[in-house]
């Protein structure tokens, strides 16, 4: 068995294709474009590259992006005061805004992620938008867990009645995932099982999976002895390693292998990546409509 490639980057351009569609009428409708605002905190190398794909990827589709960039000494006050004040948006040119993440270890994180106005919280990570989602009312969904849930229908991956097993808890992919895999509706109604570090014999819950999400941030950590013959795969993982010498990207899952017993495996990179992209730029369109509607 060779496991049918789920093209993250395929999927994403066409997302980006029909977008850009609908950014060019929201802009003849409003007379501007949608804006998003991406604050970066310090040099990270991996922060700065991922926030420069996101501005490109919104420059494509016809979004403003703006990049606030702060010093990795910035406190945690100062920086949620910024965040605060770039909401407020006294000219009424911001729609939303991304704090690109991780920030640094003295920083409270959450705090500043609170910061965020929720109706302009495209990351979907604040306590109001984490709660709608759980009560299947999602205004912005967290953008990884989109992506996922996207991924599986494009694709035509039946998930109703299906067993979900979900390695990875985080409030960014893991639980939000968990909900909208559980949800009613296409890419929902699946029986879910949400692993984690402290899960006694995580083996025996993937080796049930119907449908496997490994988003827990340990490189090649799924392999395939763990996986049910005929699953889908899905690698949200993003780890960098050195191999032969030299730098390379691999996922929480042991590709090759897995590729071998699964019926569908994602890839990294080009997997669920660019669609944690697509997903925030729909989220940003979004933003620009719920304000341009209120303002009506």
């Amino acid at each position: 068995m060779t496991a049918r490639r789920l093209d993250g980057r395929e999927l994403a351009g066409r997302i980006e294709r029909d977008l850009s569609d609908r950014v060019s009428h929201f802009h003849e409708k409003s007379g501007r474009r949608p804006r998003l605002v991406v604050v970066l905190v310090g040099e990270v190398a991996a922060s700065a590259s991922y926030v420069k794909s996101k501005a490109a990827a919104a420059e494509r589709v016809g979004i403003d992006a703006e990049v606030v960039r702060v010093p990795a000494s910035v406190q945690t006050d100062d920086l949620a005061a910024l965040v605060a004040a770039i909401g407020r948006d006294e000219q009424g040119l911001v729609d939303g805004i991304l704090v690109q993440l991780p920030l640094p270890d003295h920083v409270d994180a959450v705090a500043v992620l609170d910061a965020v106005p929720p109706d302009k919280d495209v990351d979907g990570f604040h306590p109001e938008n984490a709660g709608l989602l759980s009560q299947g009312r999602p205004r912005f969904i967290p953008c990884t867990a989109a992506g996922v849930q996207r991924m599986l229908v494009d694709a035509g991956i039946e998930t109703r009645g299906r067993h979900a097993v979900i390695v990875g808890r985080s409030d960014i992919v893991g639980k939000p995932l968990a909900l909208l895999l559980a949800g009613r509706g296409p890419g929902g109604d699946a029986t879910v099982s949400l692993c984690h570090s402290h899960t006694a014999d995580l083996a025996a819950f993937t080796r049930q999976a119907d449908i496997l999400i490994a988003a827990v941030g340990q490189p090649r950590l799924i392999t395939a002895d763990m996986v049910k013959p005929g699953a889908t795969v899905i690698d949200v993982g993003i780890n960098r390693i050195e191999e032969a010498g030299r730098g390379r990207l691999v996922g929480d899952v042991d590709h090759d292998p897995v590729a071998a017993v699964a019926g569908a495996l994602s890839p990294v990179p080009g997997g669920v990546g660019p669609l944690t992209v697509a997903m925030l730029l729909e989220n940003t369109l979004q933003a620009a409509r719920d304000r341009q509607a209120a303002a009506a």
